[in-house]
């Protein structure tokens, strides 16, 4: 089963055969560091917004509510849903969805297991930089081999009212347009307000990275070594995997690495961009940062 630390699941129920999702995009305060919120749009209250998780050939409707104080859409990324459910209005013939009304999104999934994400298609350059994504992970059942499969996505955003390199509590406004960003998340939390990925020794882990914003973010993992087994949500054939201990995660794009936990400790998994792990451009360790943690027994002599 996928988790995505600090982010919910999304709740479904069964509607004549379908799995029935309700989304509800509308503003959401986040705290991305104690005592310190953005004012940003998110759905169900969560940003990124609730990890949907369905398998291969389930049918689903998917109801976005929208509010939002403009019209919104939701974009299915890397789906292969029928054109009218694909989410970018006044280009295909999917509609927009007008403050205070909703839409059934509805298809069958017919992609292969992996991992996907949603986000908003419409005034882009606004709503998804306000904060409007989440993950679409279609799972296979009949998968044992993973002690630990986590999702994490990685966004950006500029807050404005803190002067660059101080923190201060409060809740401040996202300014989408702007470039200069200065708070960079895990799942919608900067570090040290992360929860850690905790493993066990000797287990097989999965971790799923998705970017939705403007920067590639490449990802460095501390004392271990792993394979990049999967690209947007596509299996990698075995001879064609990368061996790595960094990746470049562009916007718009995920991929799955894979390890064994055979080096116990408290291990670092970071942007490698230094003003990236940095929150407000102050000197301490913050920003797009987690930690692998071991936990549990470990054999005498590892």
């Amino acid at each position: 089963m996928v988790v995505t630390p600090d982010v919910p699941d999304l709740p479904y129920k069964w509607v004549k055969g379908c799995k029935m999702f309700e989304l509800i995009a509308e503003p959401v305060e986040r705290e991305l560091l104690p005592g310190l919120f953005m004012k940003g749009w998110g759905y169900n209250g969560s940003l990124p917004g609730p990890t949907i998780r369905v398998v291969q050939g389930d049918w689903v409707i998917i109801r976005v509510y929208n509010r939002l104080p403009e019209a919104t859409s939701v974009h299915w990324h890397g789906l292969d849903v029928p054109n009218g459910m694909d989410g970018v209005p006044c280009v295909e013939p999917s509609p927009k969805i007008e403050p205070g009304h909703y839409f059934d999104y509805t298809f069958q999934v017919t992609n292969p297991p992996g991992t996907h994400m949603y986000h908003s298609h419409y005034e882009t350059i606004i709503q998804e930089l306000m904060g409007l994504c989440g993950a679409f992970i279609i799972e296979d059942p009949t998968e044992r081999r993973f002690g630990c499969d986590y999702f994490i996505m990685l966004q950006e955003f500029h807050l404005v009212g803190l002067p660059k390199g101080e923190l201060k509590t409060g809740s401040y406004e996202v300014a989408p347009l702007m470039d200069g960003f200065n708070f960079f998340t895990m799942n919608g939390r900067c570090y040290p307000h992360v929860t850690p990925l905790a493993v066990k020794y000797g287990e097989y882990v999965r971790i799923r990275l998705g970017s939705i914003g403007m920067n590639a973010h490449p990802i460095h993992l501390h004392g271990h070594q792993f394979w990049v087994t999967a690209a947007d949500g596509n299996p990698i054939q075995r001879n064609a995997q990368w061996r790595r201990n960094t990746i470049a995660v562009a916007s718009g794009t995920t991929y799955d690495i894979e390890f064994a936990a055979n080096n116990p400790g408290v291990w670092p998994l970071h942007c490698h961009m230094p003003h990236h792990t940095s929150n407000n451009f102050t000197k301490q360790t913050g920003g797009m940062f987690t930690t692998l943690i071991y936990v549990g027994e470990v054999p005498n002599g590892s």
